[in-house]
């Protein structure tokens, strides 16, 4: 395991070095600065920097020792504040991770944690800075043996996390686990309809659950109450629906007549545009679809975490076929929903598998719209799925 992206308090890290996002003077910044200070023991660390350190220009390192931390040293980064891109904070924010790294090296580290340098109060944008996180740790790890940590969640991101955990594990008990039991039953290519499958269960007609199913899927049993109480409510519903609306008087103007005036008004020209897409390549849809929604290209593969040269192999080629994960992260990038996505995806030739649960990830986050692929790579890792950053 030697590069892992991580949800945690960094001054909890019990690696041997952790890394701190420092200023160039001899004062106490914001936010991470802070938070490792106050762990470490404020006086005692900012006296340590005052004696023995002074003032460090932007991009350089220094090292002190860890104090009150698990973690034996700290190696402070001089992060780059963010004006504008053209400034050098780029190179600034690279030269950060890589002295670090080299300094760690030195030092004998086997163990590192970095937080995600310069993108809280440094302003750094926070997907750009994540690419140059990455780039550099593995560029280092090619030839460098060390376990390197990226905790890259502070007090916010973290009660995010908590937030969307619970309605994410549910969500995919509703499609994976669902899905798994209408296998286990019904055949995998069975010829039941969704409302075959939930008048069975109204009707107490499915199998108990076995023991190994059940050991299988801990959930299974709440699912199967849940659809259970809910199944024929919505069938019963709809008889009683059509047994009861009458016929719209012939003199008066009818809701659905108001509703298709406001539709030609309103979405005929969107419709019409779309027809004309129709036959578009993947490439052909997903620059449409940038420009519908007024973004720019870098905006899209930076929010998606896709490298740009594989970005522009797909702007410049109509018929470039991505990988499943790069279409999944533009899907993501460009913001779109859950229709736009579905329709992205099959023009490449995929669809979103209720069986996958990477799949199913993805699938959650675009019908919340919740665009963060930093946040998604960490819900991956944490159910044991493949990451994609890292």
């Amino acid at each position: 395991m030697p590069f892992k992206i991580v949800r945690n308090d960094i001054t909890k890290m019990n690696t041997e070095a952790i890394v701190n996002t420092a200023n160039k003077y001899s004062v106490v910044g914001a936010g991470c600065d802070t938070a490792i200070y106050n762990a470490a023991g404020y006086e005692e660390l900012l006296k340590y920097r005052r004696e023995h350190i002074g003032s460090v220009p932007e991009g350089e390192v220094f090292l002190t020792p860890g104090f009150r931390l698990p973690a034996k040293y700290i190696i402070h980064a001089v992060s780059p504040l963010f004006v504008d891109g053209t400034k050098g904070e780029e190179e600034k924010l690279r030269s950060c991770y890589r002295q670090s790294l080299q300094l760690a090296k030195e030092k004998g580290i086997r163990s590192i944690a970095f937080p995600l340098i310069a993108t809280g109060s440094f302003g750094y944008p926070k997907e750009e800075g994540m690419r140059i996180a990455v780039d550099e740790i593995n560029a280092f790890l090619l030839s460098n043996d060390m376990d390197v940590y990226l905790v890259v969640f502070g007090d916010g991101d973290k009660a995010l996390g908590q937030k969307l955990y619970p309605d994410l594990e549910e969500y995919i008990d509703r499609t994976y686990v669902t899905e798994k039991v209408q296998e286990e039953y019904f055949g995998k290519n069975s010829a039941r309809s969704d409302r075959a499958y939930g008048e069975a269960l109204a009707s107490e007609t499915v199998k108990p659950v076995s023991g190994r199913l059940r050991n299988a899927f801990p959930t299974l049993g709440a699912v199967f109450q849940r659809e259970k109480k809910t199944a024929s409510a919505p069938l019963k519903e709809e008889l009683r629906t059509e047994a009861s609306v009458p016929e719209p008087s012939v003199s008066e103007p009818t809701e659905d007549a108001e509703e298709s005036i406001d539709f030609a008004d309103e979405h005929e020209s969107k419709l019409n545009e779309r027809m004309r897409h129709l036959s578009d390549t993947f490439s052909e849809y997903l620059l449409y679809l940038i420009r519908e929604k007024q973004m720019e290209n870098a905006e899209v593969y930076k929010r998606a975490i896709v490298d740009k040269k594989i970005f522009s192999k797909i702007k410049n080629n109509p018929d470039y076929h991505p990988q499943k994960l790069t279409a999944l992260c533009l899907c993501v990038g460009a913001k779109l929903n859950l229709d736009e996505a579905k329709d992205l995806l099959a023009r490449a030739g995929y669809a979103l598998s209720p069986c996958d649960k990477t799949d199913i990830i993805f699938s959650y986050f675009i019908e919340n719209e919740i665009y963060d692929m930093i946040e998604l790579d960490i819900q991956l890792e944490e159910h044991g799925l493949p990451c994609i950053i890292s």
